[in-house]
């Protein structure tokens, strides 16, 4: 972190510097600690110039001159989601900063820090890569600009993005750097992505195909049954069969035919509409982001291609998936699990929240479309070994200051899919779902819960843990399939309250989400009742909902405020969607286009997108049926729908009539402002709903819940387990 540092160690020059947005603490769940220690472990001296002042290069050169890169990252989380709230408002704190302390990370921190780098020491590689890089590889749009941008790679000006788990590629990189390689001629890594000239490819055997041909963005062709019985054909094909020189045709061994379709999938790109193409068309757009995330196994995903203006981002296929031994390994570096000393005794609510649990796992096949988890760390599971948590527990216990004996969670995305895969590696290899738990759970996916069980057990045996509570989210209906996992959590691993995701009640605005009925969650609450009685334990659920996701009416949120009244909950804390760059959700909200369908130039399905932020504003109120503030706007829209009858004081009414004094009145004022604007516009009349307004995610209280990279944590500290 410093010159004296440095001259403590005897190093007159770092091998690679990494630069970072978050304060730096060495710990696994933080994405600078983790590639440190790795590329540490390689031999390598590594630097790292924490949370820079940005106004000039001076910082960067800290540390002097990288003998080989500078390795750029943001942070945890997508600087823009980390920064500002989902009314688009700069955040008063920063959780990944010393004392909460806010704007001390530039906005697009990655294109800022990459080209700081530059002018530091022209000439010397930059490399950029964790969750911002990941999510902007490609054209995207940007809720904060509301508009389509370029990839960040022509912006920041880097020589190679590495995306998703980059263990392995970063590590290669360093090595064959360190060999005199030079950066521009590494093209053959997966996971990364870098700039080409229009036309390049990386051998003559290589094919280009556009992606209309993977999936067509306009009207359906019905093609011609080449099995139809045709007599004219028939014929044909008889009076030239057997002529001298032909030759019959061999038919192939199955084996033979997926070998060669394989071959020729690993030498073909993908060309995607172009930026210039996408920034100005909704469909295209939307045919993009579908045909992204459908190249997205790393089993067959192809590489893609995609012009921006006179050049072209090239991305070759996702990593495959770290082993088992490796992701052990990886967890198992010397950290000192503290944040670094020169921050004294500073208050970092990000370590607050993850300095007691362990992360066990990363990676979720859930696919729910508001999530970046898939299109960051990937579909398929990466699970440590037993032996390996135990160790960390161990480790933590004897040198984590302030540990109690209380392990705050074992999780990671989510709660219990640990060891959970395709039952079958070729199947997996093959699949291009983009969920293997929706529209149902996938017949090929295990979803034995034993390996858990028996983690919990004996994570509770070891010496000095006196409690284990679970704090990541809980995929209740792959919990469903395994009653003794619901026996063993409820019983033993719940500190009187459970966080909980049905995200809505509405079946139109859960099949926009690609998350389960709301009946599953009541299943799940059977059990979950019924073992806490069988403990004697008096625990509750807590459920999360989402407002104003695209797909919603108004009259969804008032069936989901009924649905919450009905059973007794009272939410404090409520989320609205927050686009983030690439989802799916993301996409609907852009393009009013739906990515989980083939797309239709014409006609189709219209994604209604929730932009006006009065409607916004509304949609979350009524997450908060109960609360005055909101019953004068709550009032005045049940009015417009007809809906009279659910304002009064009885039970099956949603709410009063009457109104605490001192309370309501900045939703009276809208209210009335609302009124005398709609005299003065036509009907019907308004803008693109949204380029004024507001439009919240998950994360008005909860910067990173969902909206950096996947399911969330309440309050103001982000998504625990982060992964580089």
């Amino acid at each position: 972190m410093s010159r004296g540092e440095m001259d403590a160690l005897g190093w007159d020059s770092c091998d690679i510097i990494l630069i970072t947005g978050d304060a730096y603490i060495d710990h696994p769940s933080f994405g600078m600690a983790l590639i440190g220690r790795l590329l540490e472990a390689q031999g390598f001296r590594v630097g790292i110039i924490s949370q820079p002042e940005w106004n000039s290069a001076d910082a960067f050169r800290r540390l002097g001159k990288p003998n080989l890169f500078y390795g750029v990252t943001a942070g945890n989380m997508d600087s823009m989601v980390n920064r500002y709230t989902s009314d688009r408002k700069i955040r008063s704190d920063d959780a990944y900063t010393p004392n909460a302390e806010p704007n001390k990370r530039p906005d697009r921190a990655v294109t800022v820090y990459a080209q700081r780098c530059r002018e530091a020491f022209p000439g010397t590689p930059v490399i950029i890569g964790s969750i911002e890089a990941s999510l902007r590889r490609i054209a995207h749009y940007d809720y904060w600009s509301d508009k389509v941008r370029r990839s960040v790679l022509p912006d920041s000006k880097a020589d190679l993005l590495v995306f998703g788990n980059a263990e392995r590629a970063i590590v290669e990189i360093a090595h064959r750097l360190a060999k005199g390689e030079k950066i521009a001629d590494i093209r053959d890594l997966r996971g990364t992505a870098f700039m080409v000239p229009p036309g390049w490819l990386p051998g003559e055997d290589w094919a280009v195909m556009d992606s209309s041909e993977v999936d067509t963005p306009g009207p359906l062709v019905q093609h011609k049954d080449p099995y139809a019985m045709d007599d004219s054909a028939s014929k044909s094909d008889c009076a030239t069969a057997g002529k001298p020189g032909e030759q019959a045709i061999r038919l192939l061994p199955r084996a033979e035919r997926l070998a060669a379709r394989r071959a020729v999938r690993a030498h073909t790109v993908v060309r995607l509409p172009s930026y210039e193409q996408v920034q100005d068309d909704a469909v295209l757009y939307a045919h993009a982001s579908r045909t992204f995330h459908l190249e997205s196994n790393p089993g067959n995903a192809r590489a893609l291609v995609q012009a921006h203006g006179e050049r072209d981002v090239w991305l070759n296929p996702p990593p495959f998936p770290l082993s088992t031994e490796e992701l052990d390994g990886v967890y198992e570096s010397p950290y000192a699990r503290r944040p670094h000393p020169s921050y004294g005794d500073a208050k970092i609510p990000a370590w607050e929240m993850i300095r007691f649990s362990v992360n066990i796992m990363r990676g979720c096949f859930g696919g729910c479309t508001f999530c970046s988890i898939t299109e960051h760390e990937g579909r398929i599971m990466q699970s440590r070994s037993e032996d390996s948590v135990i160790r960390e527990i161990e480790e933590m216990r004897d040198k984590t200051p302030g540990f109690t004996g209380v392990v705050s969670d074992l999780g990671g995305p989510t709660a219990n899919m640990y060891h959970l895969k395709c039952k079958d590696e070729k199947i997996e290899s093959a699949c291009r779902r983009l969920s293997c738990v929706y529209p149902d759970i996938c017949e090929n996916m295990n979803t034995d819960h034993a390996p858990l069980i028996s983690l919990y057990r004996r994570a509770r045996a070891v010496k000095g843990v006196k409690r284990i509570t679970i704090g990541s989210g809980l995929r209740y209906d792959l919990a469903v399939r395994s009653p003794e996992y619901i026996k063993e959590l409820v019983q033993h691993h719940v500190g009187g309250y459970l966080k909980i995701a049905p995200e809505h009640t509405e079946e139109g605005v859960l099949s926009k989400m690609m998350k389960p009925g709301i009946g599953t969650y009541d299943r799940f609450k059977q059990l979950f009742d019924r073992f806490s009685r069988e403990a004697g334990k008096e625990q509750y659920l807590i459920p999360y909902f989402i407002a104003a996701h695209p797909g919603t009416q108004d009259e969804d949120m008032l069936n989901l405020a009924l649905w919450l009244k009905k059973n007794n909950f009272r939410l404090d804390q409520v989320q609205t969607f927050l686009p983030t760059p690439m989802a799916l959700a993301t996409t609907m909200y852009h393009t009013e286009k739906n990515p989980l369908r083939k797309l239709q130039r014409e006609g189709g399905e219209v994604v209604g997108a929730v932009r006006n932020g009065a409607q916004r504003k509304l949609h979350k109120a009524f997450l908060r049926y109960h609360d005055p503030e909101n019953w004068p706007l709550l009032r005045e829209a049940l009015k417009k729908m007809g809906r009279n009858d659910l304002i009064g004081n009885g039970k099956k009414q949603l709410i009063p009539a009457w109104q605490p004094a001192g309370t309501g009145l900045k939703a009276a004022a809208m209210v009335a402002r609302q009124a005398k604007e709609g005299q003065r516009s036509p009907a019907g009349a308004s803008a693109r709903p949204g380029k004024s307004g507001t439009s919240p995610h998950r994360g008005a209280n909860r910067p990173a819940a969902r909206g950096a990279a996947g399911c969330g944590k309440s309050g103001g500290a982000p998504r625990k387990k982060r992964t580089p």
